[in-house]
């Protein structure tokens, strides 16, 4: 599994939050990805493992489940903001992700509102192939505890 992380913020000031600022990571999918996912979920979709179903379906390969491409998103929040609270995801699957093609999630806030102590992000998701399609699109909602991003712990990134 290869991860990488990208941060960009249209703010003058990285470590705060706002409107507009883009919280990115990379991700390439590998067969133990899909094995394990199939395993904790029971997806056994053949989609997924037979290359000549797969095929026949009309799909160039094996496919990645398009949940676990969908996982980057609460990942990329958690990892800038521990303790946040994903509230809501819509997710409008555009093109399929196959096992080895490097993917980019993003998340962009739209919108923020103080609710007592707790912030509530309403965010822009997608996910796009390294060549620029658009794979996933959608839109979510998290409460954060502060709008301070924390630098991503990357010792958990790996696991």
């Amino acid at each position: 599994m290869l991860i990488k992380r990208l941060f960009s913020s249209s703010s003058a000031s990285p470590n705060l939050f706002k409107i507009g600022s883009i919280l990115k990571q990379t991700r390439t999918f590998t067969d133990a990805d899909v094995l394990g996912y199939s395993e904790l979920t029971h997806d056994a979709n053949p989609l997924h493992f037979d290359a000549e179903c797969a095929k026949d379906a009309g799909f160039n390969d094996r496919l990645v489940p398009g949940m676990l491409v969908a996982s980057l998103f609460p990942r990329i929040i958690a990892a800038h903001f521990p303790g946040a609270i994903y509230v809501s995801q819509t997710l409008h699957f555009k093109l399929p992700v196959y096992i080895g093609e490097e993917i980019i999630a993003e998340v962009q806030a739209t919108s923020i509102r103080q609710m007592k102590n707790k912030y509530i992000a309403k965010l822009s998701t997608k996910c796009i192939k390294c060549n620029g399609p658009l794979v996933i699109d959608g839109e979510a909602t998290a409460m954060l505890p502060s709008l301070v991003m924390e630098p991503p712990n990357l010792a958990s990134a790996s696991s």
